[in-house]
């Protein structure tokens, strides 16, 4: 009878063994996916202003009370900064800056009617947000008799 050489099993090649699998743990690294917990897309526009008091654009009032413009500014991204500017009269007010973040900024503007008749004032207010985007103006015009 031959004899019959009996084959042993080869035993695994470790370095080819390592190197297959540092290959594949990397390349499972390298694949993008979704990110939980991303930051929400910015609207890309500036806060709204508006003016509720007075409603109408142009107003009339009489000479000698105070007369206050009110209304809001609002971004959902939150509001940086609101800019009041008043044309027609030599009074001017600083911007406001809130102290915390707030996506609606409630605003009133005192006008003085005091020795100003035959005067009209034109107010101008808007906002910008914490991305640095300016919105759009709200006006009115304030004619004291």
């Amino acid at each position: 009878m031959p004899a019959t050489a009996r084959r042993s099993p080869q035993a695994p090649d470790w370095k080819q063994l390592l190197v297959a699998l540092g290959l594949a743990v990397a390349g499972i690294g390298c694949v993008e996916r979704a990110r939980i917990g991303t930051e929400p897309e910015t609207e890309n526009t500036g806060p709204d202003a508006s003016i509720d008091f007075p409603d109408a654009p142009e107003v009339t009032v009489p000479a000698g009370p105070q007369f206050n413009v009110a209304g809001r500014v609002v971004d959902r991204d939150g509001v940086d900064t609101v800019y009041f500017e008043l044309f027609g009269v030599p009074d001017q007010f600083q911007p406001h800056v809130p102290t915390e973040f707030d996506d609606t900024v409630r605003f009133s503007v005192p006008i003085s009617t005091a020795n100003r008749s035959g005067v009209a004032v034109t107010v101008l207010v808007f906002g910008t947000d914490r991305e640095g985007l300016r919105g759009d103006t709200a006006s009115r015009r304030i004619v004291i008799e």
